[in-house]
């Protein structure tokens, strides 16, 4: 039973699709991606979770053309196994250590107040709310000065074109030039900061060190381009799918729900669809063999609503505890960036429902047209 990753209707709703799939094997093939599908919750994780499946750059020869995309990828932890993925993710998470979330925590809630109150009675969620949040948190993070920030939003969105199921040359070239340019700018960032450090991420990715060892300046700048575009992009979505998925079924939520809120708005409509791993050996998942050299992607959306694991699952539930989600993924490489999202959506989410407690849905949201990453790309609400 294939499943057209492309068809407007899969994309505008992949739900019912996705129970197909998933109904008929919990791992399956899909010819036109020359890979395999896992649907269920079982086999997501354990895909996910499996060290003979990973990301294996050392074996990928890249093409010329995608070197100034390829070459921050081969360079962050998402994209590396250990040991590398040990070294980069000890090294990062050493500078994340200095308290830089919760630093945020207050400036955060207060940017997210501020943003809601001057939206107006009839606004765009996205671009009056989500987006300008999320850039002011990321920049916050690293150190962006105010007068750079409006580059971060262009930056994220070309780059994250390439995790398409297919993509156009356009794209490619747009995300090859913002990952040029992202990169030049962050190196000049962090000889500013060696320079003259401050009480900011890339100030402490400079200096960060295990004995004497450090990150290089190309995994330098591959950990703050991460996090930028799998903090940003990322929160922005997870918004946006989680205010309609909310509006749209009614519920009503009360401040001590919305801890709980924000975990079921990343679990019923996730901004991650699709993560693929490589089989170092062959390996087996929920009973099918995958051969050393093959494709395997875990299918966030469809496990995310795996009925065997989630009770009512299409329902979108507030107050749903416990909510073993893999929207920020599982295992190794589970989300270092996770606490910083989640202090984004709770923080918007007691805004609106300060600020805007009669929200309403003022049109019908426009999908972007893609599946891998899940998103709207106008959200107009009424106050």
């Amino acid at each position: 039973m294939p499943i057209d990753f492309e068809d407007p209707d899969v994309i505008r709703d992949p739900y019912p699709a996705l129970a197909r799939l998933r109904e008929q094997a919990p791992v399956s093939w899909h010819e036109p991606m020359g890979m395999w599908l896992a649907a269920s919750h079982a086999a997501a994780d354990a895909v996910l979770r499996d060290r003979r499946l990973g990301r294996f750059w050392a074996d990928r020869e890249p093409a010329d053309i995608w070197e100034p995309f390829n070459l921050l990828h081969r360079n962050q932890m998402m994209e590396n196994e250990p040991p590398d993925h040990t070294r980069l993710r000890s090294l990062v998470a050493k500078a994340f250590a200095r308290g830089h979330v919760e630093r945020l925590r207050p400036a955060v809630a207060a940017e997210a107040a501020r943003l809601v109150q001057e939206a107006g009675p009839e606004f765009d969620l996205l671009t009056a709310v989500a987006e300008p949040l999320a850039v002011t948190v990321i920049a916050e993070l690293l150190g962006v000065p105010r007068a750079d920030r409006h580059h971060l939003r262009p930056w994220s969105a070309a780059i994250v074109r390439m995790y398409e199921v297919s993509r156009t040359p356009e794209k490619e070239a747009a995300a090859h030039k913002a990952c040029r340019e992202f990169a030049a700018y962050l190196r000049d960032l962090a000889a500013e900061r060696t320079a003259r450090p401050r009480d900011d991420l890339i100030s402490h990715l400079v200096a960060v060190r295990d004995g004497s060892d450090r990150l290089s300046a190309d995994e330098l700048v591959a950990s703050a381009i991460l996090l930028l575009n799998a903090g940003h992009e990322a929160s922005v979505n997870a918004l946006g799918n989680g205010v309609v998925a909310l509006l749209r079924n009614r519920s009503d939520l009360r401040k001590d729900q919305v801890p709980t809120a924000a975990e079921e708005m990343i679990r019923y409509d996730p901004p991650l669809h699709l993560f693929v791993r490589t089989a170092a050996i062959d390996t087996e998942i929920s009973g099918v063999t995958i051969p050393a050299g093959a494709q395997i992607a875990a299918l966030l959306g469809a496990a995310n609503r795996d009925p065997a694991v989630f009770a009512r699952p299409g329902e979108f539930d507030v107050t749903r505890d416990p909510n073993p989600h893999l929207g920020f993924g599982a295992g190794l490489h589970f989300c270092l960036g996770a606490p910083l999202a989640r202090i984004e959506l709770q923080a918007a989410l007691t805004a609106l429902l300060d600020h805007a407690p009669h929200l309403q849905l003022a049109a019908d949201p426009l999908h972007r047209p893609t599946f891998v990453l899940r998103a709207f790309t106008e959200v107009r609400l009424r106050a």
